[in-house]
């Protein structure tokens, strides 16, 4: 398959979980791929498993570090065709006025902060290619939130604002879309239950409200980013395409 041949994209957050799979979808597809994460042995794992790939340290909440990462892009590949912002961070389930302010920031850093970054470095390189996309990661949770998780859902509702107002600002040069995965069964999530493994009963209670039946797998929501940055959704921007097997809808 190469519908990405020649395109150099940049994931974000890929030295596991969503992450990886996104690289290693976009690298199967025929792109050149900009591993990018906080982890550096990670991210040097993950692109020497590619094909054309290089990994890049990025603290994504830092100046610095996401020109740093743009600029990689730009030297190593010419250029910027896709940008996927996928990198974040939970926090454990609990109370709201529970949370540790500086928890809360670091989030908020992580997972909103990390999308300006990127878009403001990164889109006035991509207006030079044809087609160029921009997806960001959200959450279901963002639109349908639920008790223990407020901060994270509202940093995710902030994603899929910004995702929007942006896709009006740089269309038609650049379109800008998002999805909303439902719950996985990653580390990301295994974290936010302050967990090493799931248990029955809260797996039991998570598909209770998935009317597909199933958490989602990494590769559906790297399917999805595909078609998104795809030029068979070239008329689609300022969407954020819920991936969750009908939990929004329970």
């Amino acid at each position: 398959m190469s519908l990405y041949k020649d395109k150099v994209v940049i994931v974000t957050g890929a030295a596991s979980g969503f992450g990886k799979n996104i690289a290693r979808s976009f690298s199967d597809a025929g792109a050149q791929v900009v591993v990018a994460d906080i982890d550096a042995d990670g991210a040097k794992a993950t692109a020497d498993s590619l094909g054309e790939a290089v990994a890049v340290e990025t603290d994504v909440s830092n100046v610095d570090s996401v020109r740093d990462m743009i600029h990689t892009a730009v030297k190593e590949f010419s250029g910027l065709d896709v940008l996927v912002n996928n990198a974040g961070v939970p926090h454990r389930s609990m109370p709201m006025l529970d949370l540790d302010p500086a928890d809360a920031d670091r989030m908020w850093a992580v997972n909103v902060r990390s999308v300006f970054l990127a878009c403001k470095f990164g889109i006035p390189v991509m207006r030079e290619r044809p087609g160029a996309s921009v997806v960001n990661v959200a959450s279901i949770g963002a639109i349908r939130p639920r008790g223990g998780m407020t901060v994270y859902n509202a940093s995710k509702s902030a994603v899929i604002t910004l995702t929007r107002g942006l896709a009006a600002e740089v269309a038609p040069d650049v379109r800008v879309n998002a999805v909303n995965p439902a719950v996985a069964e990653t580390n990301f999530v295994k974290g936010a239950q302050g967990l090493d493994k799931i248990p029955d009963n809260v797996k039991v209670a998570m598909l209770s409200e998935i009317p597909m039946g199933r958490t989602a797998a990494t590769q559906d929501i790297a399917d999805a980013i595909l078609f998104l940055a795809s030029p068979a959704a070239s008329f689609i921007t300022g969407v954020a395409l819920d991936v969750d097997g009908g939990r929004s809808i329970q």
